[in-house]
């Protein structure tokens, strides 16, 4: 019996996206790429230009016998800001969206819950503007892009933008994080 899940999300540079759920337990494979947009295999810098209307994502494929998806909702909404439009910090534009792409009703319909329960309780009035859609066509990014992070850990954006969120999931979600 297959167990294993797919969903992707989008939650501004998918090299903190990647490097975040890479360290979880029940994450079997991640993949950084685009989508969300109208052209076939777009490049980096198409996606950049803002012309292409794809989203930078991670293919997060997971075994829900060991993570569940309100889990990996509930890191994903931790370790991104899903209140900016097109925005996450100094990454600005559409491909910075905050991004749902579900591959079933279940996923769809947790991940709507998920955002009402948390504009429900919000108290700093922001409101959540994450979309939540059907998963179309994924586009893996160019290799220089996989495994960015590991590869590149003294890299400035690495160390000033990933490192701290990597600080705060390890030690906010230290139960749920692959053994060192």
């Amino acid at each position: 019996m297959q167990t294993r899940q797919i969903v992707v999300f989008g939650g501004g540079c998918f090299w903190c996206t990647e490097a975040v759920f890479k360290m979880l337990k029940g994450v079997t494979s991640l993949m950084p790429g685009y989508t969300g947009g109208v052209k076939a295999n777009p490049t980096y810098e198409e996606v950049c230009s803002g012309s292409t209307g794809h989203a930078e994502a991670i293919r997060i494929e997971y075994d829900p016998t060991e993570i569940s998806f309100h889990t990996l909702l509930t890191v994903f909404f931790a370790t991104h800001d899903p209140s900016t439009l097109n925005r996450q910090g100094n990454d600005v534009g559409t491909q910075y969206r905050s991004s749902i792409f579900y591959t079933t009703e279940q996923q769809k319909q947790e991940s709507e819950a998920f955002i009402k329960s948390l504009n429900d309780s919000s108290t700093e009035g922001r409101s959540i503007v994450t979309e939540v859609r059907p998963l179309g066509e994924f586009y893996p990014a160019e290799t220089y892009h996989q495994d960015y992070f590991a590869k590149n850990p003294q890299n400035p954006y690495c160390q000033v933008v990933i490192n701290p969120k990597l600080e705060k999931v390890q030690h906010k979600f230290a139960q749920i994080l692959k053994d060192a």
